[in-house]
């Protein structure tokens, strides 16, 4: 008898989405035959080997309406003939194509919302794009009884509106074993997307007042902004920009690290309950880090002082958040002391466990 097999669709190049990494590994080590689909585009680099099963369409345009809609074309043609029982589409920005591909071949579906999709302010701040994203979320959502989310809030958002209960799978690292470094460069780390509304228009030009450097990993649709001021601000010795980095890269990059940054700013709903993957990341690693009092973050260091909180992303608030980490050696000590002792509960370990019962419940269904 075959294995149950699940397909997840994402609209990125598959290397550095560690979640998905995380996800399908978990499904393929419980016995499922995963495979992972996205796109290639012209600077993909080349397939990262996984545990599970890996497929790139390649796409002629990379960005905005065309994208979508020309991805979204083909993934659905992709899908009416690859072998699958369990279709998942992680966000909005592959749901349609899912939803239809389950439905003509009456296969089993599933919903994985990284983030309130309509809410983002890359979203929200184009009401063109809100309108069209609002429309499909209202639309699809609602007939994806099975699903999950990174945290709470926006479970009972989804709720509320499409009276789904979708389960808490969060973006928590794998728990392994690590030794901290002595930390003689203490520089500043920020990971992830660098995207609108995560604040680099204050944490740049806040570097000035702040005696250590800021090393950005990633990129997004802020990069070459943020880029322009870093040079405006006079900080290009300051302020290093990497780029994309390899997962095993950025592993040595966090760990080594002597303060973490997790910013949002609230304009848009989704920033502010969110939970972003780097917010675990540096806990795993024994690194304390700088994130705004937003509620999920709030509750989590409720139960383990792991981060310094501030109120508002200012230029000010970060500066003096930055300076008392790195000037502080009681508070550090004791940041970096909680966030060894909050892994061991906040951990991937504990969150596959809902993950792999939802998809074993869909399996049954």
């Amino acid at each position: 008898m075959s294995k149950t097999r699940i397909i997840c669709t994402v609209t990125n190049d598959l290397n550095y989405d560690q979640r998905m990494i995380r996800i399908c590994n978990s499904l393929n080590a419980a016995g499922y035959d995963v495979l992972l689909t996205g796109v290639k585009k012209k600077k993909s680099s080349s397939l990262i080997p996984k545990s599970f099963a890996q497929k790139r369409i390649r796409v002629f345009f990379e960005k905005g309406k065309l994208f979508y809609l020309e991805y979204n074309l083909k993934l659905f043609v992709y899908l009416l003939f690859i072998r699958a029982d369990i279709f998942c589409a992680i966000d909005l920005d592959t749901i349609v194509p899912v939803y239809y591909a389950s439905v003509f071949r009456n296969k089993k579906r599933a919903y994985d919302a990284h983030e309130l999709f309509t809410e983002m302010q890359e979203v929200m701040s184009r009401p063109a794009i809100y309108k069209m994203w609002s429309w499909v979320e209202r639309k699809y959502v609602k007939r994806f009884s099975a699903g999950y989310t990174v945290g709470a809030y926006i479970a009972d958002i989804f709720r509320e509106r499409y009276q789904v209960n979708y389960g808490l799978v969060r973006n928590i690292t794998v728990l392994k074993t690590i030794q901290i470094p002595e930390k003689k460069e203490r520089y500043i780390l920020y990971q992830g997307a660098v995207n609108v509304g995560r604040c680099f228009e204050y944490l740049i030009p806040a570097m000035k007042n702040v005696n250590a450097q800021l090393i950005i990993c990633g990129e997004g649709n802020f990069f070459e902004e943020a880029q322009r001021i870093a040079k405006e601000n006079k900080l290009e010795d300051k302020v290093i920009f990497k780029g994309y980095v390899p997962p095993d890269e950025l592993k040595n990059y966090t760990l080594n690290a002597y303060i973490g940054i997790t910013l949002f700013e609230a304009i848009a709903t989704s920033n502010k309950y969110s939970l972003a993957n780097r917010f675990f990341d540096y806990l795993h690693n024994g690194v304390p880090q700088l994130c705004v009092k937003y509620p999920e973050y709030e509750k989590i260091n409720d139960d383990f002082e792991v981060a310094y909180l501030i109120e508002s992303p200012t230029v000010e608030n970060i500066a003096k958040g930055l300076n008392d980490l790195l000037q502080n050696e009681e508070l550090y000590k004791r940041l970096q002391q909680n966030c060894l002792k909050a892994r061991e509960q906040y951990c991937w370990q504990h969150e596959e466990k809902v993950l792999l019962n939802i998809y074993q419940d869909l399996a049954k269904a």
